[in-house]
């Protein structure tokens, strides 16, 4: 019930404060479980995700720091939110992530770990490519502009609603960890995943990735970013 009526606060709040256009829709995967990569450039990001997916069982990481914040703890028992600590190997954490992978759950996550301060792509953690490489499930790219804290503040502080776009790249796989390198291994998929993120985002978004091989790759096969037409909310 808290669930429902947590996800319901949520809808109106960006109904009333947000035009939501999002691009790339028939992207989303049509199976039981997919793993969710974003850059995180906003407070409001991790919202977007209960505004936009009809779901019950999406799985949200959060940060070990903010257990000492009671509007976060808050937020974690409404949506069934799960503690991680970001700088060391949180066994607990993963194994209930990979429990809920298993029975039909939706993993979203920043791979950066952090929101991005400049907003434009820092550096991704392996953590979510190891998860991804692990549960071999479907990756499913997302970039997003417009909830950048400063820009929600300063809009909101004049009245104006929030200007939000989204572009859901098209899903693939990381193939499974070999035994040997698998730190090397790691890195490699890490910078796939957030190549495949930067690849939707404007450049002055793209950040340490701008420069990025893989990049290059991905913008010469399919150029710049393809506007089909939008969805759009509010």
């Amino acid at each position: 019930m808290r669930y429902y009526l947590g996800r319901l606060i949520v809808k109106l709040l960006f109904r009333l404060l947000a035009r939501i256009t999002v691009y790339g829709v028939e992207h989303i995967p049509e199976v039981p479980s997919f793993i969710a990569v974003s850059n995180h450039i906003g407070r409001l990001d991790a919202g977007l995700v209960y505004y936009l997916l009809d779901r019950r069982d999406i799985i949200m990481m959060v940060a070990e720091k903010y257990r000492q914040q009671w509007w976060s703890r808050l937020l974690v028992w409404i949506f069934d939110g799960i503690y991680i600590d970001r700088f060391n190997a949180d066994l607990n954490a993963l194994r209930e992530v990979f429990r809920r992978l298993k029975k039909g759950g939706v993993m979203v996550v920043a791979p950066e770990g952090t929101r991005s301060k400049t907003v434009s792509l820092q550096e991704g953690k392996d953590g979510a490519s190891f998860m991804a490489a692990r549960s071999g499930l479907p990756i499913m790219p997302v970039g997003l502009i417009g909830t950048e804290d400063c820009v929600v503040v300063e809009r909101l502080k004049h009245f104006k609603r929030l200007e939000i776009t989204m572009w859901i790249g098209s899903p693939f796989v990381l193939p499974p960890l070999q035994p040997k390198n698998r730190e090397e291994q790691l890195h490699r998929y890490t910078d796939e995943m957030m190549c495949h993120i930067a690849a939707l985002l404007p450049l002055p978004y793209r950040g340490v990735y701008a420069e990025h091989p893989r990049l290059k790759e991905f913008l010469a096969e399919q150029g710049e970013l393809k506007l089909a037409k939008p969805l759009i909310f509010g």
